[in-house]
């Protein structure tokens, strides 16, 4: 079973949510840190046998000897990284999408694809020995990192998927916040998606948008309210209209913030939610 954790908008506490599952799972379990553009999962766990590898892409690359400037590939790229003007040729990378597409339509074989680095995978085990208290049921991190300076992070996205599928019988996804392309690129092909809001304007408006993505992906979904208790009921009025099944609410709790000030997961800090989250985890397979 795979669970993407996300949220329309960020520092609703979709990476403690994501987290407390992780550790509160009763099998072993695979934790994909899909935030690439700013990872923070692997600052409250602490790690062994670390393992990094690059993360690349194709981009075109033009042969100037072989181009006559006919302009098939300008034409046939929807997002104007290659474009004519006259008779040159000019290629934007960052702009590329990688395709292949001018590759295989330009008539003369004035274009290659070469790997560019776009950003990098990191591949740890959890050292649960280190946790205070805590079980041996095994947990896999796999984060992503976007290279500074690139724009797209959806390959990244996919890179971390692709090492990350197939590792435990469960997997838990930290999805980007939001809903544009970086957060359907992380939920796409789940089982299930939680998301985690706050009982603020800012809280139920996001919400509603995140809400309207995912019915219209066709995946199911739950929400996690955090910080229940800090706001108005126009949330939880919301999910009962919407018939979204309110699956935990997590009070304001002065332990919770004094420990994720200091990098303590959830469940370091308040033990006694540990049941809870493996709660919503039983409660989602058995739904599916």
């Amino acid at each position: 079973m795979t669970i993407a954790v996300a949220s329309g908008k960020g520092g609703t506490g979709k990476t403690t949510v994501a987290l407390s599952l992780a550790l509160s799972s009763p099998v072993p379990v695979t934790l994909l840190d899909c935030d690439v553009e700013e990872p923070n999962a692997a600052l409250f766990l602490p790690l062994a046998e670390v393992r990094e590898s690059p993360v690349t892409v194709s981009v075109p690359v033009l042969d100037e000897t072989k181009c006559r400037a006919c302009g098939a590939c300008a034409r046939f790229c929807e997002f104007n990284a290659i474009v004519r003007i006259g008779k040159t040729v000019m290629i934007f990378p960052e702009l590329c999408h990688s395709c292949g597409g001018c590759f295989r339509v330009c008539p003369h074989g004035a274009i290659r694809e070469e790997p560019s680095l776009t950003g990098s995978l990191t591949e740890a085990r959890v050292n649960r020995e280190s946790l205070s208290g805590d079980s041996a049921v095994p947990i896999t991190l796999v984060q992503g990192l976007l290279s500074i300076g690139h724009a797209m992070s959806p390959p990244v996205i996919r890179a971390v998927k692709r090492r990350g599928a197939g590792l435990s019988a469960l997997t838990i996804i930290d999805a980007p916040p939001g809903t544009s392309c970086p957060m359907t690129t992380a939920v796409s092909g789940v089982d299930a998606v939680i998301l985690v809001t706050e009982p603020t304007p800012f809280g139920l408006h996001d919400l509603d948008l995140a809400v309207k993505t995912l019915r219209k992906m066709g995946i199911p979904f739950g929400a996690v309210i955090n910080r229940s208790d800090s706001g108005d009921a126009r949330v939880v009025e919301y999910c009962e209209r919407e018939g979204i099944r309110v699956l935990l609410s997590i009070p304001e709790d002065r332990r919770i913030a004094e420990g994720y000030s200091v990098g303590k997961p959830l469940t370091e800090s308040a033990p006694e939610w540990k049941p809870s989250f493996a709660g919503v985890i039983a409660d989602l397979q058995e739904r599916l």
